[in-house]
Formats: structure tokens, C-alpha cells, sequence
């Protein structure tokens, strides 16, 4: 049998990524905006991985919570609609606002939920 004629090449090492401190959430509120964040640079294709914070979950992870308790009946899609409008505009609703007490009311509501669920898995502090 005749020696291979494939020529052999190097496996270059591992790329060392630079120590990035994996740091919680300091709160629900704080989870969810950078969800958003996270998502829309994935839509459009951009890489999110330059912080020197290493967050302690995927945005699917926040995602597979707020599924969860949907499932289980402790949020419904009119929370869902408020998650939505507000990550989107990156801040929560005002109760000052007339127009906004009732979405203050529920976004109350959704982030306490998903604040015990995140604790309860280490994303939120």
C-alpha cells in the first residue's frame, strides 16, 4: 500500500478568549432589556460577544422562562404584549402616565413572576 499523499496539516491551539466575569442580573427588569438587545443583534446578524460581562444564560433561557409560565398559566399574552412594547422601547411603563397605569400594572406582575423564576436558576442575583 503506498504512503498517503494527503500532506498533513497543523491543527492550530484552541483560541483563548479573553476572562470574561460571569456577573447575574441585578433584577428581572434588567434580564429582559438585554433579551431584547440580544435578539435584535442576532436578527441582524452582529455578534454580541465584546462585553467583558459574561451573562449567566442565552437569551433563549429568559425565553424558555417566560414560555413556562405561560404554559403554566401564571402569565397571559396581554403580559406578553407588554414585555413586548416596553423591551422594544427599552424601558418600563410610567404609572404617572394615564395611558400607561395598566401596562404598569401588568409589567408589575410579569417581572415579578420571572424575577423568582430567574433567581430560582442563578440569572438574577
Amino acid at each position: 500500500m503506498p504512503p498517503s499523499t494527503t500532506p498533513q496539516t497543523k491543527q492550530s491551539p484552541p483560541r483563548q478568549r479573553p476572562f470574561r466575569r460571569v456577573e447575574p442580573f441585578e433584577s428581572a427588569e434588567e434580564a429582559w432589556f438585554w433579551t431584547v438587545r440580544a435578539l435584535e443583534a442576532r436578527r441582524e446578524g452582529i455578534n454580541g460577544g465584546d462585553s467583558p460581562i459574561e451573562r449567566p444564560c442565552d437569551p433563549d433561557d429568559i425565553l424558555r422562562c417566560l414560555d413556562r409560565l405561560y404554559r403554566t398559566r401564571r402569565i397571559e399574552l396581554l403580559h406578553a404584549r407588554v414585555l413586548r412594547i416596553w423591551g422594544d422601547r427599552q424601558r418600563a411603563p410610567d404609572p404617572k402616565h394615564p395611558r400607561e397605569r395598566s401596562d404598569c400594572r401588568l409589567w408589575r406582575e410579569v417581572m415579578d413572576r420571572l424575577a423568582w423564576k430567574l433567581r430560582d436558576k442563578g440569572i438574577v442575583e
